[in-house]
């Protein structure tokens, strides 16, 4: 399966981006350390949020077709970029707060399925993920 995702440059630090089958749009920016005003998400921004956002919605696919209760998922996630060029994403940081009445094993279960998002396996292995996860 394929997705159509189009954009254009909007300005010298800017980017518009529409979602092929949603028409959604997403606008990001370049960040103040890179010659951007911060303003908006950054396109490295997209990418943490993207790891974060995958293993939550992977960890609730799981809970529904296993039949876990799941109550509620919140996260935070720090990005940190390398100091040198060329600039790219050193470590991100996730903390993930999971709500569930489950047993101890099913909640295993549901951090394994977090753990193993697509974004995740799709990190080139130089990005150091480091992850807590947490009953909420």
């Amino acid at each position: 399966m394929s997705v159509s995702i189009t954009g254009k440059l909007t300005s010298s630090t800017s980017t518009e981006l529409r979602h092929g089958p949603s028409g959604a749009l997403l606008e990001t920016t370049a960040p103040k350390d890179n010659g951007g005003d911060g303003s908006r998400f950054s396109p490295t921004d997209l990418c943490a949020a993207s790891l974060a956002a995958c293993a939550a919605t992977t960890l609730s696919l799981y809970a529904t077709r296993s039949g876990i209760p799941l109550t509620d998922v919140t996260f935070e996630i720090e990005k940190h970029m390398t100091p040198e060029s060329p600039r790219r994403i050193a470590r991100l940081v996730a903390r993930f707060r999971v709500s569930s009445p489950c047993g101890d094993e099913d909640f295993k279960k549901l951090v394994q399925a977090g753990k193993a998002c697509p974004v995740k396996r799709s990190l080139h292995p130089d990005v150091l993920v480091e992850e807590v996860w947490e009953r909420g």
